[in-house]
């Protein structure tokens, strides 16, 4: 039988003092890295450059104070300390403090210094990521801080890495991973959305996803506004030798909408990638799965503005649905005006979508198609909102893709009209588009409670399409498409036939010669 170590109890005045001894030690110690990293921050003089030793003894300075915190926290959190004590550390913002002064001033202090002090800076951030990982492991009680803090100081080692590509992807994985992992704790938050954009590189589409999510989640990341420009501004000035044509001209298009930019290639580009989008999805079958929920979702946030407090569908989501004024004849009293470039982005969006529903019976288009119909059922739910879109939203083909859905299916398929929960004993699994819709402002009332509470799907499977998942996207997209004709007003189904229809307004003529014929097998749907 193994001798366990003896462990003394220790009781709560021992505790106390012990805490207020590591305080006042710390302070100390604080008190010197603020002073000295003001000092080394506002010395311009390039002929006072920092020896060996000195940087040495900078970053013997700040390990110091890491290993003070360490010690403050670990006896705040001690399991025996007392409520009170353990609301000291939130109460003197110390998660906060240490990566303030015991870190993040000191590497913006190394990285101003660069190249001169990259050994330097190497060494202080294993040193640091080291000190926030065993954290992670020792005091749960801040893990979130924890999280975002790894992923901060693996994107400074990964931005420093020049010479070794491979050094630099490590450090992306590393650094996504923790964002990733953060987001999903926090996945109203826009900053870490932004976060992973920066990540993204050279994915333009996966990094326009990020930045547009970011600004259109409950916790919006203002500072995304200026960033997203690095991504903007190359396609501005016709610098896209790294982007597929189709993607250059997306993005493109976003630019100018987002910028107000060169608003004179708006047509052009817009005109150009909904020409090269059919036979790009052709082309690239497997890969658009992926694609085409960022480019929903992308699409979606246009139509926000961006997030943009004076654009007419965020004014119309500010209140609640039974906030909004209607007339005598149930027509909607509109608040806002729409501009012109909500005008421009609604245009684009619909020409977007109406050329990816015109691959009815292509199920790699189909989480593009879940992505949107999201949208606009929530939509649905505001009448000043979807008053700005139902008239230009191409409901026609939406019924006719909803139809060819229902003819894959089994005889007898039943449409839920609810969200299919899985059975008592299983865990839920989200779709991949799931994952990339959680937290935005229109899918918040999508998903149930705990649909995302699976701890057991690691970050890589939550974007892998295990071939369960065509069925239930299927499942998902015939039931927001009862779910929206259920008011009668923009798609219809009619339970005799067991067929999706359109009001009369909505019955267009559709062109089967927009209906390309490289890889699809044209189904004899009713039109």
């Amino acid at each position: 039988m193994m001798r366990q170590p003896e462990t003394r109890p220790i009781s709560q005045d021992q505790l106390v003092a012990e805490v207020k001894g590591i305080y006042a030690g710390l302070v100390m110690v604080e008190t010197k890295c603020i002073e000295v990293d003001n000092a080394q921050s506002s010395n311009t003089d390039a002929n006072s450059k920092l020896n060996n030793e000195q940087w040495q003894a900078l970053i013997a300075l700040h390990r110091t104070l890491l290993h003070e915190h360490h010690d403050f926290f670990l006896a705040s959190q001690h399991p025996s300390a007392s409520p009170a004590l353990r609301r000291l550390a939130s109460k003197y913002a110390m998660p906060a403090r240490m990566w303030r002064h015991g870190i993040h001033s000191f590497l913006e202090l190394l990285r101003h210094r660069l190249p001169a002090s990259l050994e330097h800076m190497l060494t202080f951030l294993y040193l640091a990521y080291s000190m926030m990982a065993l954290l992670y492991e020792t005091v749960p009680a801040f893990e979130d801080t924890w999280i975002e803090c790894l992923g901060d100081l693996g994107r400074y080692r990964m931005a420093i890495e020049d010479d070794d590509i491979r050094d630099r992807e490590v450090w992306t994985g590393v650094s996504r991973h923790w964002y990733s992992k953060a987001s999903d704790k926090s996945p109203t938050t826009g900053r870490l959305y932004h976060h992973l954009a920066i990540l993204a590189r050279p994915n333009a589409l996966q990094q326009l996803y990020y930045y547009t999510k970011s600004l259109c989640v409950p916790i919006p990341f203002s500072s995304a506004r200026e960033s997203i420009m690095t991504l903007f501004d190359p396609v501005l000035n016709n610098n896209t030798a790294r982007l597929a044509p189709v993607d250059a001209a997306y993005v493109r298009a976003h630019a100018i909408l987002f910028s107000g930019k060169s608003q004179d290639q708006l047509e052009e580009s817009v005109k150009s990638f909904i020409d090269q989008l059919d036979s790009h999805i052709g082309r690239s079958p497997k890969r658009w799965l992926e694609s085409g929920y960022h480019i929903a979702i992308s699409q979606s946030c246009s139509l926000l503005g961006y997030g943009a407090e004076s654009n007419v569908l965020m004014r119309a989501m500010s209140k609640k649905p039974e906030e909004t004024d209607v007339t005598m004849d149930g027509n909607t009293i509109s608040e806002a005006t729409p501009d012109e470039t909500f005008k421009l982005a609604l245009d684009f969006a619909t020409r977007t979508i109406s050329r990816v529903l015109y691959r009815w019976g292509d199920t790699n288009t189909l989480p593009f198609v879940h992505s949107i119909l999201v949208f606009m059922n929530h939509m649905t739910q505001y009448p000043a909102a979807i008053s700005h879109l139902e008239d230009a939203y191409p409901w026609k083909l939406t019924s006719i893709m909803l139809n060819t859905l229902l003819l894959s299916c089994e005889p007898g398929y039943e449409i839920r009209g609810h969200f299919h929960l899985p059975e008592k004993d299983q865990l839920p699994h989200p779709l991949p588009e799931d994952f990339a819709m959680r937290g935005l402002l229109y899918a918040e009332d999508y998903f149930p409670n705990d649909w995302f509470s699976n701890d057991k799907i690691d970050e890589d499977e939550k974007y892998f399409e295990l071939p369960s998942v065509s069925e239930e996207r299927k499942g998902r997209i015939l039931s927001l498409g009862y779910r929206i004709a259920s008011s009668g007003n923009w798609l219809l189904w009619n339970g005799e036939t067991r067929q999706f229809e359109v009001p009369e307004k909505y019955n267009v003529k559709i062109n089967l010669d927009n209906r390309q014929k490289d890889n699809i097998e044209i189904q004899d749907t009713p039109i």
